[in-house]
């Protein structure tokens, strides 16, 4: 069974599902997520015969919401992995990140090698430093409609999505689901600035196989306190590139693993399909090329649990044994 409870963490308090014994695995949920889109894997890793720990994130779910824009920086979500492991006892374990989640694993195994036994990302490939702020390119190239600039406007995306929390869900869900008619395509993550983002998200009659009702129940609830927190995240992009400029074309260390699939919005962003060819060469110690999902879309650990369990399996085992 998978235990509840709070844990304190460089100052705040992060509500963590955990599950298992043996190796630290962290498991870092994306938006709009929570520990509940790790549902699949905390039985299988844990049978495998690690110790599964997946934290509702700063700003998310059952912890805390600081109330400060700044206290969402990638310094201070890549201090929240490198305290739990810590604060859970251990010196070192495995970090996996699912969309946001991702980056955040990425930038951990970046910043602090010597915490990482081995990294993996789902969905977003790992970071490579551009050479001009990220919001304000997309501002220019997409004149300011793509969804991390709505994201990032002051309250904006905070009271549309929250009108209504359980039918934002579904729609955002479903829309970069492989089961969504348009999955994959890029044109989807520009909004509509006078209509905003939802009022022309579909919205499916039937849930699509991978996600209940139940799901739906917790993941709002979840979201009840609202989005902000978690809208923080994108009001720190460009801040991000500025503290990220010491580590300038560095790259990442430990072992790795890289699962998307092709479906997915995210890989067919602007410049990522090259990215992603080249991440063999990039990355000294990918374990295997990238491994695409066919039918996947965005929500990978969720949408393909057989494929990403089986995957991450092997990836840990391969470290651990």
């Amino acid at each position: 069974m998978v235990e509840h409870r709070m844990i304190d963490v460089n100052g705040i308090q992060l509500h963590i599902a955990e599950r298992g014994e043996g190796p630290l695995v962290v498991l870092l949920h994306g938006f709009p997520e929570s520990w509940h889109s790790w549902r699949h894997q905390f039985g299988p890793l844990a049978e495998a015969g690690f110790r599964v720990v997946a934290p509702d994130q700063r700003g998310y779910g059952g912890s805390d919401r600081p109330e400060d824009v700044a206290a969402y920086s990638i310094l201070h979500l890549v201090g929240d992995v490198v305290g739990l492991v810590h604060a859970l006892g251990e010196e070192r374990a495995f970090v996996v990140g699912h969309d946001w989640g991702a980056p955040v694993a990425w930038h951990t195994a970046l910043l602090r090698p010597d915490v990482v036994r081995g990294v993996a990302g789902l969905s977003v490939p790992p970071p490579f430093r551009g050479s001009r702020p990220p919001l304000q390119t997309m501002q220019e190239r997409f004149e300011g409609r793509f969804y991390w600039n709505y994201f990032s406007r002051p309250g904006a995306a905070d009271a549309e999505f929250a009108a209504d929390t359980r039918t934002t869900l579904r729609k955002l869900l479903y829309s970069a689901s492989g089961d969504a008619p348009d999955a994959g395509r890029p044109e989807q993550a520009l909004v509509d600035l006078e209509r905003g983002w939802l009022t022309d998200t579909p919205d499916p009659e039937v849930l699509p196989e991978w996600l209940t009702e139940q799901d739906l129940d917790v993941l709002t609830e979840s979201f009840e306190p609202g989005f902000t927190g978690a809208l923080n995240w994108y009001r720190n992009l460009d801040r991000n590139w500025e503290l990220t400029a010491p580590w300038q074309g560095a790259v990442v260390s430990p072992p790795a693993l890289y699962v998307y699939g092709d479906r997915d919005l995210v890989p067919a962003f602007p410049g990522t399909p090259e990215l992603i060819e080249r991440l063999p060469d990039l990355m000294p110690d990918l374990r295997r090329k990238p491994l695409v999902l066919p039918g996947c879309g965005h929500w990978t650990q969720q949408e393909r649990p057989a494929e990403v369990n089986e995957a991450l399996i092997g990836f840990l085992t391969e470290l651990r044994d």
